[in-house]
């Protein structure tokens, strides 16, 4: 099941982007995001941690979680009020981790 499915099974309204780029166009665009659930690897200028790192800068109090199935972040990489759930995960597991991230 994609993630997609999984979290709107779960409750939530989720938007999808393609890139780093088209995140953080949407983020521009919309004051209703609460959760930035990302994959370390993406296409654009930017991948999953450094789009992470600028929507915590920019936007602080959207929640930060990235995920990865090829390797483990190292803890200066997730941002800080960030989380990291590895690939291949449960939903509840994701759920678990949009409780415990968010603004410090």
């Amino acid at each position: 099941m994609m993630a997609t499915d999984m979290l709107e099974d779960a409750g939530f309204s989720v938007l999808e982007a393609a890139s780093a780029d088209e995140a953080l166009e949407i983020l521009e665009n919309r004051s209703d995001i609460g959760v930035l659930f990302t994959d370390m690897e993406m296409p654009g200028s930017m991948n999953g941690f450094g789009l992470a790192a600028r929507v915590a800068e920019r936007w602080p109090h959207i929640r930060l979680v990235i995920t990865s199935g090829r390797c483990r972040p190292a803890p200066r990489d997730v941002p800080d009020h960030g989380m990291f759930v590895p690939k291949p995960y449960l939903v509840e597991q994701v759920l678990n981790a949009f409780d415990k991230a968010g603004p410090v």
